[in-house]
C-alpha cells in the first residue's frame, strides 16, 4: 500500500480519546471535526507546575533526494515508546502549502508511521497559518496606511525592514514595486514577499509562551526605522493588539493523532532553512507536563535544525533536553559517496563507507551540545546487510550505536530497539545541555561560531555594510540575541550541490535582519531565498479531487 492508502484506511479514534490519554478534559479540547482539536489556554496554564518528563530531539543529516525520513521516523519513534510501555507524545510542525504544492510533499511521516489526519494537516488544518498570514499583513497595511496618513511617526520610506508575506511559493513576488497608481494609492516604494513560514511571527508563535507574551513580543516587531536610523515598533502603529486577536486561537497547541492511535502536537511551521525551524515552544512545553517522553524534530539537517533547536530554543525556552537521534539513510550514504539517484538500487559498500563522511559531521557536531545520541538508520527495502553493517561499523568506531529501524513498514514495533536505547540514554542521566555560544558573544562572533565549528569554514565573508549593521544592532541592546542563519539545508556550505563534509570553503553573508519580536538576528547566506519559487515541475500539476471525493497527489 502507498502512503495515501495506509493513511486512509486509518483506523482513527475520536480525538476526545486521544486527549484522555493525556489527561486532558474533553471541556478543554476545542474539537475541528471528530479527528482533531486544539488544546485551551486554561488546561495548559493548570499544568504548570507538574514535573517534565523527557525530552528527545531527532534531526538527520544534511537530506537528499534519496530520502532520509526524519518526520517519520519521529512518528515512530513516539509509537515505538509507547509499545514498549512508556506514556510518549511526538510534537511536530505544521506542513507549509508552498512546498507541499512545490516540491517537497507532505509532512506527516510516512508509512506505517503517519499522523493523521494526513489530507488536513498537509492543507489548511485548523488555519494557524492562515492566521499568521493575516496578522503579518494587517501589520504591513497598518505600516502604510500610517504613511498615508500624514507620517506622525517620521518613518523613512526608503528603510521600511517589513515585507509582506503568503503561503505559497511564488518568485514573481520576490521584489515589487508597490502603492503605484497615484495619490490615492500611496507612496510608492519598492518592497517584497517572503513565504509564511519565514515570518517573524510564525517564529513568534512558536517561541512565545502565552498570549501576553505573544503580544509583547508583536509589540517588539521592528516595521521601519526614521531619517535618524532609530526604530519603529509594532506597538508604535498601535497595531500589537488587533495582531494578537488574530493570532489567539492559532497559539493553541492542535492535537491528532497517529495511526497507531498515540497523541500527537501538531503546531507552528519555520522552515530551518530560513527560520529556526522547530515546533512552537507552547506545544512542546505543555507535551512535557503531560507525557514521560516527548519526541520533537528540527528541520533539515542538524547543522540547521538542531543547531538551532539548541541555540534558539532551547536557550529561549529554558529547555534541557535528554536525548538525540540522528536520523541516516543507506541511500543517503551512497549519494553522499558519490552514487546517481538512479544508480541507488545497486550494492556500493565503498560509496556508503565514503558517503559517512557527512553523518560523522554530524555526529562530531551535535556532541558539542553536550547531549547523548544515537544514529537511528531508517531502512528502505534496497538496502544490504553488508552496507548495513558498513554504517554501523562507522558509528561504532565512534563510540556511537547504530541502530536499523523498520518502522516505515512495521510502525512502532519497528523502532523498539532504539525506544529502549533512547530510555536507556535519558534515564542514564548523562545529558549536559549546553548552547555552542554564550548570549554576551559579539553578533559577528557568534556567526563566525556556526561557520567555524558547525559548518568548518574558513572565513566569514560579509560587507562593512553587514559588520556595521550588527554593530548597530549591538549598540542599541540587541548584542545578546542569538543568531538564525538562512541557508541551503543540502550542504554544510552555501552550495546546495557539494555534499558529503566539505573543508575549506567560506560563508558568505548576503544580508542580515532583526528579528526583535522572536529574539534573535538572521543571517542570509548564499543564494538562499526567503521566498521559494516553484520547481519546473511543481507536485500541484499532479494533485487533484478523484471521483470518490479523495484528494490524490498530494503525497
Amino acid at each position: 500500500m502507498s502512503d495515501i492508502e495506509i493513511a486512509r484506511a486509518a483506523n482513527k479514534k475520536p480525538i476526545q480519546e486521544i486527549g484522555a490519554k493525556l489527561g486532558i478534559p474533553t471541556e478543554h479540547l476545542v474539537p475541528y471535526g471528530h479527528d482533531k482539536a486544539k488544546v485551551s489556554a486554561e488546561f495548559i496554564k493548570s499544568c504548570a507546575t507538574r514535573k517534565n518528563g523527557h525530552l528527545v530531539l531527532v534531526t538527520a543529516i544534511n537530506p537528499t533526494p534519496a530520502g532520509e525520513g526524519k518526520t517519520t521516523t519521529t512518528v515512530g519513534l513516539g509509537d515505538g515508546l509507547n509499545a514498549i510501555g512508556k506514556k510518549a507524545v511526538i510534537c511536530i510542525r505544521e506542513a507549509s502549502l508552498g512546498p507541499n504544492f512545490g516540491m517537497k510533499g507532505g509532512a506527516a511521516g510516512g508509512g506505517y508511521s503517519q499522523v493523521v489526519p494526513m489530507d488536513d494537516m498537509n492543507l489548511h488544518f485548523t488555519g494557524d497559518f492562515h492566521a499568521i498570514t493575516s496578522a503579518h499583513n494587517l501589520l504591513a497595511a497598518l505600516l502604510d496606511n500610517h504613511v498615508y496618513w500624514g507620517n506622525s511617526l517620521d518613518i523613512d520610506v526608503r528603510r521600511i525592514a517589513l515585507r509582506r508575506v503568503m503561503d505559497m511559493n511564488d518568485r514573481a513576488l520576490r521584489e515589487i514595486v508597490c502603492s503605484l497608481g497615484g495619490v490615492a494609492n500611496g507612496f510608492p516604494r519598492e518592497a517584497g514577499f517572503d513565504i509564511t513560514v519565514a515570518s517573524e511571527v510564525m517564529a513568534i508563535l512558536c517561541l512565545a509562551s502565552d498570549l501576553a507574551d505573544l503580544e509583547k513580543r508583536l509589540g517588539d516587531i521592528i516595521v521601519a526605522y526614521r531619517r535618524d536610523r532609530t526604530p519603529v515598533y509594532a506597538r508604535d502603529l498601535k497595531a500589537d493588539g488587533a495582531m494578537a486577536v488574530l493570532l489567539k486561537d492559532a497559539m493553541q497547541p492542535n492535537l491528532v493523532q497517529t495511526l497507531e492511535n498515540n497523541p500527537a502536537f501538531v503546531h507552528g511551521g519555520p522552515f530551518a532553512n530560513i527560520a529556526h525551524g522547530c515546533n512552537s515552544v507552547v506545544a512542546t512545553t505543555t507535551a512535557l507536563k503531560l507525557a514521560d517522553y516527548v519526541v520533537t524534530e528540527a528541520g533539515f539537517g542538524a547543522d540547521l535544525g538542531a543547531e538551532k533547536f539548541f541555540d534558539i530554543k532551547c536557550r529561549k525556552a529554558g529547555l534541557r533536553p535528554s536525548a538525540v537521534v540522528l536520523v541516516a539513510t543507506v541511500r543517503a550514504m551512497k549519494m553522499n559517496g558519490g552514487v546517481k539517484k538512479d544508480d541507488l538500487g545497486k550494492e556500493n559498500v565503498a560509496a556508503v563507507q565514503q558517503g559517512c563522511a557527512n553523518l560523522g559531521r554530524h555526529i562530531e557536531n551535535l556532541r558539542k551540545f553536550g547531549v547523548p545520541m544515537v544514529v537511528g538508520i531508517n531502512h528502505f527495502v534496497s538496502d544490504t546487510d553488508a552496507e548495513i553493517q558498513a554504517i554501523k561499523d562507522y558509528c561504532a568506531e565512534r563510540d556511537v550505536e547504530a541502530i536499523l529501524n523498520t518502522h516505515w513498514a512495521n510502525g512502532g514495533k519497528g523502532i523498539e530497539a532504539t525506544a529502549r536505547k533512547v530510555v536507556e540514554l535519558c534515564e542514564g542521566g548523562t545529558a549536559d545541555y549546553r548552547p555552542l555560544y554564550p548570549d554576551d558573544m559579539p553578533l559577528f562572533q557568534k556567526i563566525e561560531t556556526i561557520a567555524k565549528e558547525i559548518y568548518r569554514a574558513d572565513a566569514v565573508v560579509a560587507d562593512a555594510k553587514v559588520r556595521g549593521q550588527l554593530k548597530e544592532w549591538e549598540e542599541q541592546g540587541y548584542g545578546k540575541l542569538p543568531v538564525c542563519m538562512a541557508k541551503t539545508q543540502y550542504s554544510f556550505t552555501t552550495d546546495p550541490n557539494l555534499r558529503g563534509a566539505p573543508t575549506g570553503h567560506s560563508l558568505p553573508v548576503r544580508e542580515v535582519r532583526l528579528s526583535a519580536g522572536a529574539g534573535f538576528v538572521v543571517v542570509v547566506c548564499g543564494e538562499i531565498m526567503t521566498m521559494p519559487g516553484l520547481p519546473r515541475v511543481p507536485a500541484a500539476e499532479t494533485i487533484r479531487i478523484n471521483k470518490e471525493g479523495l484528494i490524490d497527489g498530494l503525497f
